[in-house]
């Protein structure tokens, strides 16, 4: 990232009224909080700014100013920025009219750099935390809102600082924000720590079929499950976080059936362990620790195919480390 390109981006927001922000389907907390802090930003600035979540924004009703997130693009912008996001299918039909994305900020290693400007830093535990690093940079400047939505993203990223990524360096980002206003104590509680009664009756569902093979441990959701519980999300509520934290697990993966033939892959490995290569394989993307991808097939062909190539991928960077 060089001041020259800083400068560019700053004079493309200086120069836009009317700037459009999405993000990706299923959106997780960096998402959410990448969007708002973003948002919000360059609403204190005096721009014209919508902020679109495909899949909506219901589940981050902690977050100051959800409820202006939309699920679909109005009008004319004369800027458009995704963040966290590798590649522009993730956005689902955002960008439909849009086309190139002028500006993209995102920390997954799989980034496809499908911008005319693209902020990609692997080496950033969250999308958040680039977006704390270079607001000034971009002429934005923080409020006790701003540092509110992107300390979730830090924290919903990091699964409460436990992820192997945490250095001294992001902690310090994390105390900045809380002394900008964030409230750590209430994010960690509505990200972290409580759940809807039918997501923890969903987790039920996948922890009965929980399976364990050779350091591999795994289960599926189907839309039967989903139909049943009544619940609303189409994603795992968040269930492959308890699976990582099984002792045994080197890599946890979950299968969650999807309408149309699809399936949500998700991958959390243990240090050490790289499965961003295989995601990417299989159309995804993400993080040496953490990735996913959309699969086309039934349940059962899905989770066949995945197991197999998790298996040797598994067994292969073992043999690599020993």
């Amino acid at each position: 990232m060089t001041k020259e390109i800083d400068q560019n981006i700053k004079e493309k927001i200086e120069s836009s009224e009317r700037i459009l922000i999405a993000s990706h389907v299923r959106p997780d907390a960096d998402a959410a909080g990448s969007l708002l802090g973003l948002g919000l930003a360059l609403k204190q600035a005096g721009k014209q700014v919508q902020m679109v979540l495909e899949d909506g924004a219901d589940k981050f009703q902690y977050l100051p100013e959800y409820d202006l997130i939309r699920q679909s693009a109005q009008a004319k912008v004369d800027m458009v920025v995704v963040v966290d996001c590798s590649d522009p299918t993730r956005v689902g039909h955002v960008l439909d009219d849009y086309g190139r994305p002028d500006l993209v900020v995102d920390h997954h290693k799989t980034n496809l750099d499908f911008g005319t400007y693209n902020v990609v830093e692997p080496e950033q535990a969250a999308t958040a935390a680039i977006l704390f690093d270079h607001l000034p940079d971009w002429g934005l400047s923080y409020s006790p809102e701003v540092a509110n939505c992107l300390l979730s993203g830090i924290v919903g990223d990091t699964i409460g600082f436990r992820t192997s990524n945490v250095n001294s360096d992001l902690l310090r980002k994390a105390a900045s924000l809380m002394d900008l206003g964030a409230d750590l104590a209430e994010i960690y509680r509505e990200e972290l720590v409580m759940k809807p009664f039918t997501a923890v009756r969903y987790w039920g569902s996948g922890l009965s079929r929980l399976e364990h093979e050779d350091g591999l441990v795994w289960t599926s959701l189907t839309l039967a499950d989903r139909e049943k519980i009544e619940y609303a999300g189409n994603d795992d509520a968040d269930l492959v976080n308890v699976l990582s934290s099984v002792k045994e697990a080197e890599i946890a993966l979950i299968f969650v059936e999807q309408p149309q033939n699809e399936v949500k892959v998700s991958w959390r490995a243990n240090p050490g362990l790289d499965v961003s290569g295989i995601a990417f394989e299989f159309g995804g993307g993400g993080h040496a620790a953490a990735a996913g991808a959309d699969i086309s097939g039934t349940l059962s062909e899905v989770k066949k195919r995945v197991i197999i190539e998790t298996k040797k991928l598994l067994e292969h960077q073992k043999a690599t480390k020993g």
